[in-house]
């Protein structure tokens, strides 16, 4: 593609080159209209490290961010942008339509702009452009697992930026499982001194008989996430948190043995990978101390949509307690099985009460309220499932979203989780179910990276990229080409490298070892 042409990743629904440039210089300003001044702090603080140019404030500035509501058929983040040889003109009805437009002004700078240090003697051109976008889906998301691995607070930061470059929308933070606890409630202090550490991480998949025998430890306080939430929403990103219950709960029960199915029996955090069959009982207590954990969550992030992880709840326990028993009779239930969606519903009654949204997993919505939002991950199916009992749901498709899987069968890819391959074609291919019969019920889709394989940043950037530009350019445009995205790509790995991502490899057609036996999915 010629030099004059950037490559923009995600492709924009509507893009038409013209000829000339428009040069950005010491004497470039910016006309900011009351409501827009946040896009030109972010264009500011995005700009500013490479290039060193102020891009102060006038009042006849060539360069005009305009708050639009003759727009508003572009929606929350669609933004029109065009350059002319003398001017820029960035167009959109909301705010969050002209953040998209700033990380596409940023794109079609030299990928030096992307650069967090001075970058002299580069002529900072825009190609002359005429640009109507409009994202495909309303949730474009990114699931990181802080559970299983702690990822600091400036990791987090990070990925905000890298999901904003992308026009991706949504953090979601897996904070609690059976191997970590990281969300402080300062009701509950010990969740965090005695469930954000383990004695030892297993090594390789679950099942494996070998530890690594290093404690792992972390947690987040409450003003760094406060923070954090904030950057985000800076830059167009909602954080979504998500605390696992009554399932996936090892971490907490470590803490607190008293919220758990056995009464006085001591667990430590787990140290293996997989499903723990521990959960937490069903008395009232634990509902009260869901509900301190919730008013937290509440408190901390401001999203609609609140995670309560709720899948993968071995019932076994209850099956075995008196009190369990006791309970699921007295709430007139069939079976102790049936108390996962007794105890999903009133959480999320809870939460419905506070003005959220609950939010779950599930393979296709059986068992949840139909007021609760449906993550579904394993089979296409279940998300037309989902819809037709009436939820709203997202999609994550593991297949073709769970980035934690191998990207290649090369000798030298790094382990992941035990499964086929998910190279950078499945991720690209990756296609929502028709949601014809339920208008507006499909919220969009989701990647997700689970942390087991991922225990530093580059090992997480190894895993997310470039699979993860492969997701957005489906996620915002819908239905792009796969050559002109490979293309693309190519150019774009000059804005990673800038960026310091370490990413996997490109080419998804490496060969195939001949495997014997049943693949594991």
């Amino acid at each position: 593609m010629p030099a004059h042409r950037p490559s923009l990743l995600p492709l924009p629904r509507q893009l038409s080159y013209r000829p000339g440039h428009f040069t950005i210089g010491p004497g470039t300003t910016v006309r900011v209209p009351p409501g827009a001044e946040p896009a030109a702090a972010l264009l500011r603080t995005l700009l500013a490290p490479a290039t060193g140019l102020p891009l102060t404030t006038s009042t006849d500035g060539s360069f005009v961010l305009a708050l639009d509501p003759r727009l508003s058929g572009l929606g929350e983040e669609g933004y029109g942008l065009t350059v002319a040889p003398d001017a820029v003109l960035l167009r959109a009805a909301h705010l969050t339509g002209l953040l998209r437009g700033v990380q596409t002004l940023r794109q079609l700078l030299p990928a030096k702009a992307l650069w967090g240090t001075a970058q002299p003697g580069v002529a900072w051109r825009v190609p002359c452009v005429e640009i109507t976008d409009v994202p495909r889906h309303p949730w474009r998301g990114f699931m990181l697992d802080v559970a299983r691995h702690f990822q600091p607070v400036p990791q987090l930061r990070r990925y905000v930026d890298l999901l904003a470059l992308h026009k991706l929308n949504v953090l979601h933070l897996h904070l609690t499982d059976d191997q970590g606890w990281r969300m402080p409630v300062a009701a509950y202090p010990r969740l965090t001194e005695v469930g954000g550490r383990r004695a030892e991480s297993m090594v390789g998949p679950s099942g494996s008989t070998v530890f690594d025998g290093t404690p792992h430890e972390g947690a987040y306080e409450r003003r760094e996430l406060a923070d954090l939430v904030a950057y985000a929403a800076a830059r167009g990103v909602t954080v979504v948190p998500e605390t696992e219950m009554p399932g996936h709960t090892r971490a907490a029960l470590a803490a607190h043995p008293e919220l758990g199915t056995v009464p006085g029996r001591r667990l430590d955090v787990w140290t293996r990978w997989g499903v723990c069959e521990n959960v937490l009982g069903v008395h009232d207590e634990v509902l009260d101390f869901c509900r301190a954990v919730l008013d937290e969550v509440c408190d901390v992030f401001p999203s609609s949509h609140v995670h309560i992880g709720g899948d993968e709840c071995p019932t076994t326990e209850w099956a075995a307690s008196p009190a369990a028993r006791a309970r699921a009779a007295a709430e007139g239930l069939p079976d102790t099985s049936a108390l996962r969606g007794w105890f999903l519903g009133r959480v999320g009654e809870f939460l419905t009460e506070r003005g959220r949204v609950p939010t779950a997993w599930a393979e296709n919505g059986e068992g949840l309220p139909p007021h609760f939002t449906v993550m579904t991950w394993r089979d296409p199916e279940h998300t037309r499932i989902a819809l037709k009992r009436g939820h709203t749901v997202i999609s994550g498709q593991h297949r073709a979203s769970y980035l934690d899987y191998a990207q290649s069968y090369a000798p030298g890819e790094p382990q992941g989780q035990p499964g086929a391959v998910v190279d950078l074609r499945a991720v690209h291919d990756h296609e929502l179910p028709d949601d014809t019969d339920a208008p507006g019920r499909l919220l969009g889709m989701q990647a997700h990276l689970w942390t087991e394989f991922a225990p530093t940043a580059a090992h997480v950037d190894r895993l997310v990229f470039p699979r993860l530009c492969a997701f957005a350019d489906r996620a915002w445009h819908g239905s792009p080409s796969w050559p002109g995205f490979r293309e693309r790509l190519s150019a774009h790995t000059a804005r990673l490298a800038a960026l310091g991502v370490r990413h996997g490899p490109l080419d998804p057609h490496l060969p195939v070892p001949h495997r014997s036996g049943k693949e594991l999915s």
